[in-house]
């Protein structure tokens, strides 16, 4: 016999249905949604779906209780599948309880910041736009255009042969080691707002207009600090289940059959 609750948006409820005296419950429905993919578990809920979702849970209970009546919890094979099972979720939990014992103190994080600040550095870098033709002559031009008002944007799209050109020439912002050398030292070299004189690459003769700049800096420890904190976890987990291990090694009898070349 099925006692069924309709449930809306609103789960009050705790028992959401019986099989017998086998009762469903909000925790059941939570678990089954938690083993869903995302975009599934998004569709039942925002459709409203959570009458299916409970006649799904029906179905499997009746098909549980049915396996037990039949004796299946004691064939052969499945035993041996359940304590597989059973082996590898003790493997996790005891792993996960493990980990459980590592603390990062606040000072913990601020003597990896000091001893690391290296690693904290934001690179300096420039925001620039730049013209490409392929002539000398033509870059000349070109700056005395610029020198004399025009707009730069507009020539960019008119002469430039890089695709930025759509953009205006814009490049975005990049740091050093990304750009050709000679347009790199031309770059930082330069002020904001400055225009270059045409600068050879290999690519050609170029313009350059600085936009915007931002010198190497350091993050402060209150910025770094949701990364310290990741970073000495996963040190300490490291260490602990290193240490843990080597215990172990020592504890049981160990054979390894290499199968390496």
């Amino acid at each position: 016999m099925i006692e069924y609750s309709h449930i809306g948006g609103n789960m009050n409820k705790e028992i959401l249905a019986k099989v017998n005296d086998r009762e469903i419950t909000n925790e059941d429905l939570n678990i089954f949604l938690s083993q869903l993919d995302p975009n599934t578990r998004m569709y039942f809920t925002q459709n409203n779906m959570m009458d299916q979702v409970i006649d799904e849970l029906i179905y499997q209970e009746m098909i549980y209780m049915e396996a037990i009546e039949k004796g299946m919890d004691k064939d052969e094979d499945f035993v041996k599948v359940l304590e597989k099972t059973t082996e590898t979720l003790l493997k996790s939990y005891a792993l996960g309880k493990l980990l459980e014992d590592v603390k990062v103190t606040e000072d913990d994080l601020k003597n990896y910041y000091e001893a690391h600040k290296d690693n904290f550095k934001n690179n300096a870098s420039v925001e620039a736009s730049h013209i490409l033709v392929e002539e000398e002559s033509v870059a000349k031009e070109i700056k005395e255009k610029l020198d004399n008002g025009a707009d730069f944007k507009k020539l960019a799209k008119e002469f430039s042969n890089c695709p930025s050109k759509e953009n205006g020439g814009n490049l975005g912002v990049f740091t050093k080691g990304q750009m050709v050398k000679e347009f790199e030292d031309a770059a930082f070299n330069m002020g904001v707002g400055e225009i270059s004189e045409p600068v050879k690459t290999q690519f050609g003769y170029h313009i350059i207009k600085v936009t915007n700049k931002t010198d190497e800096s350091v993050r402060t420890f209150e910025e770094a600090k949701h990364d310290i904190e990741m970073l000495v976890r996963r040190e300490k987990e490291k260490n602990l289940y290193k240490d843990t291990v080597d215990r172990l090694y020592k504890k049981y009898n160990v054979t390894k059959n290499s199968k390496g070349n």
